[in-house]
């Protein structure tokens, strides 16, 4: 790789965080009215359906299971994304959908998610060392840390692989949970081919009125707050974060959804201790 390809890197990373950080800013904005729909299971839909879908088996972080649940309005429509893959010779693979404030507090927090964040920082910045608030405003779009900017929260998004019927995963330049500049949808750093199949996998998922989150290739949802902004409409969610009772399948709204859920101090611990890595590697 020669400097300049390395620079342009850079830039377009530097540019896609900055418009991930508008967004953001668009979200802690935004209103919602909260519909306090159910949750309803991603697995037990599919097999009622008689459609074929896999699920990751990783933890989430900290040793808890990922919980494939969504809001039982948003299944009809996964199922119909499941089946329309199906036919073509694909499997959709879940990768993680609904999210506790726990688990999303922990993601953040996760060794190995929040050194690529600081590594990302370090390589942004030429090695100089990042500023707390400089990582923050990065994590910002990479991790929310944030109740109300984050999806999962709101039990209204999946992030997801495509493999086909022989194994295989239908690529798309870099495997989920990629932090580089491959990662965006749109990135022009991985080949025709693979760009390709981002665009026939959202394609596919926006038929069907998932939308994608244009920083993550990864990463859809709906009717959410990020919906609306993305597709430039007035009107509230009808999904904001929630706190579920498996027991009962009570969903409540979240008080002060704004509220950081590691604040500046977790944060100024959790850099030290990634930098503190990053001189042991």
């Amino acid at each position: 790789m020669n400097g300049n390809d390395e620079e342009a890197r850079r830039i377009y990373w530097r540019e896609q965080m900055e418009s991930g950080y508008k967004i953001f800013e668009a979200l802690l904005a935004s209103s919602v009215n909260e519909w306090g729909e159910s949750m309803g299971s991603i697995a037990d839909a599919a097999d009622a359906a008689g459609v074929e879908m896999r699920f990751s088996a990783t933890k989430i972080a900290g040793g808890l299971e990922r919980v494939f649940f969504l809001r039982k309005g948003l299944l009809p429509d996964l199922i119909k994304i499941g089946r329309t893959m199906n036919e073509r010779g694909w499997v959709l693979q879940i990768e993680d959908a609904f999210r506790s404030l726990e688990m999303q507090a922990s993601l953040v927090r996760k060794p190995e998610v929040f050194d690529a964040v600081v590594q990302k920082c370090l390589w942004e910045t030429g090695g100089q060392i990042p500023s707390v608030d400089f990582v923050i405003r990065r994590a910002t779009v990479m991790v929310a840390n944030i109740p109300k900017t984050g999806t999962h929260m709101s039990g209204s998004a999946v992030d997801i692989s495509v493999i086909r019927r022989d194994g295989s995963e239908v690529s798309r330049g870099a495997p989920y949970l990629e932090v580089s500049e491959k990662t965006p949808m749109s990135s022009p750093f991985v080949s025709k081919e693979e760009r390709r199949n981002r665009a026939e996998i959202t394609e596919l998922m926006e038929a069907h009125g998932m939308t994608h989150f244009p920083f993550e290739f990864w990463h859809y949802n709906q009717g959410d707050a990020l919906d609306q902004i993305l597709n430039e409409r007035s009107e509230p969610a009808q999904y904001g974060a929630i706190n579920w009772d498996p027991q009962t399948n009570r969903v409540t709204p979240v008080e002060n959804a704004e509220v950081p859920l590691n604040p500046v101090k977790q944060f100024e611990a959790e850099v030290e201790a990634a930098l503190t890595r990053e001189k042991s590697i």
